[in-house]
């Protein structure tokens, strides 16, 4: 199972490389709900595309989500890195049901040390 980052969904538009050719190839995954949040918030989304995405799974919130999401955006933000909020309850939605995230987003590096996120598709050196 594998989890998508808005990041990834330029293959809508057109765009190429192995984490597009990732997505085409197994879209049997699934969002978390910051994602979908995210792509819904767009306000030139084509219509087709919203239909598509609220068809596609989510991963659902655990008990105590909000609380692990508070301690590992403080456990990054400790270490004097980059936490955005919307990355940050995206990489627990990963991480609570130990999936993989697909993204072209630099940032989850972060969230692989503090908290076992784990990247799929793509070269993430982990600073």
């Amino acid at each position: 199972m594998i989890a998508l980052d808005s990041s990834v969904f330029a293959f809508l538009a057109g765009a190429t490389g192995r984490d597009a050719d990732l997505v085409d190839r197994l879209f049997a995954a699934y969002l978390p709900p910051v994602v979908l949040t995210e792509m819904l918030s767009d306000p030139k989304l084509p219509k087709q595309v919203a239909e598509l995405l609220v068809q596609i799974p989510r991963l659902e919130l655990l008990p105590g989500y909000w609380e692990r999401a508070g301690a590992l955006r403080a456990k990054v933000l400790g270490q004097k890195r980059r936490a955005r909020l919307a990355d940050t309850l995206i990489a627990q939605s990963c991480i609570d049901h130990d999936v993989g995230l697909v993204t072209r987003d630099a940032d989850f590096r972060q969230f692989v040390r503090a908290g076992g996120l784990r990247l799929v598709g793509g070269s993430h050196r982990v600073a």
